[in-house]
């Protein structure tokens, strides 16, 4: 079952309340996006724990109900 942007997007800015979050639907299947999330959360951390971040707000959903998710991350 595929994900709505509408609910990767409220996952993320309930782990993370101030990101700023922009998802795209890069197939037009529901399976594949591209999400740019910007939070003070990130500031410090190196990409790696920043995208673990955001993959943690999605709650085990990566690989199942979403298929792929390329992951852009930054500070304000």
């Amino acid at each position: 079952m595929a994900m709505q942007a509408s609910d990767i997007e409220a996952m993320i800015k309930a782990a993370l309340p101030d990101a700023q979050v922009e998802i795209r639907d890069l197939a037009g299947d529901g399976d594949h996006y591209s999400a740019t999330v910007i939070s003070e959360a990130f500031r410090g951390l190196t990409r790696l724990k920043q995208h673990q971040l955001v993959y943690a707000a999605l709650q085990g959903k990566m690989g199942g109900e979403l298929h792929a998710l390329a992951l852009q991350t930054q500070t304000p």
